[in-house]
């Protein structure tokens, strides 16, 4: 079992938008899709994401240090405890629980150590660390690697569609789902590949 992490596992409060409204107001939407481009190459590992978001925050007028936006927005994680529950129960049946999702190391290594997740899953996949970021099918066979299985022995979920295709492209099995949806809706969709808990 291969997981997602935003979407699936965690969710920001509010939404990203919500999130950067105090220091951009009405501005936080373009900021935000203006920054997620930059980001960019630091979901594959290329370059540090602090100094990006950094010039960003003085091009947009906000005075308030960069460590302190990034701590407030990027790190306002949320865990969604009826997915983690989930997982915790196929771990213990004996599956193979892994994560798979697009980070740079910042947010990656706040995740790995501060949520827990070095701990609950297996093996981890963050696209920082191998390299190349969903939904490029590299990614996923790269996880199948570091896993150590054939990708069609991995089931993956994951909330955006494309990621979804990425795998499918790679050879995996996958399934879309977010945790709006219900929980029940991912125990539907997990039993139907044979995977109970």
């Amino acid at each position: 079992m291969l997981f997602d992490a935003d979407g699936v596992l965690q969710d920001l409060p509010g939404g990203w938008y919500a999130a950067m409204e105090p220091y951009l107001g009405d501005r936080a939407r373009d900021f935000l899709h203006e920054t997620w481009s930059d980001e960019l190459p630091m979901l594959a590992g290329e370059g540090d994401y602090l100094p990006v978001l950094e010039a960003s925050l003085v091009r947009y007028g906000v005075t308030t240090p960069v460590i302190e936006v990034y701590d407030a927005v990027w790190k306002n994680i949320v865990l969604i405890e009826e997915s983690l529950d989930i997982v915790r129960a196929l771990k213990r049946s004996g599956y193979g629980v892994h994560l798979g999702t697009n980070q740079e190391c910042y947010r990656g290594a706040h995740m790995r150590t501060a949520l827990g997740y070095d701990d609950l899953f297996d093996v981890s996949c963050y696209s920082y660390d191998l390299g190349v970021a969903k939904p490029d099918p590299a990614f996923f066979t790269r996880a199948a690697d570091r896993i150590g299985a054939d990708p069609s022995t991995i089931l993956f979920i994951d909330d955006t569609a494309r990621n979804i295709t990425g795998a499918r492209t790679a050879g995996l099995h996958a399934e879309l789902w977010d945790f709006t949806q219900g929980h029940d809706r991912l125990e539907t969709l997990l039993a139907e590949h044979g995977v109970i808990r």
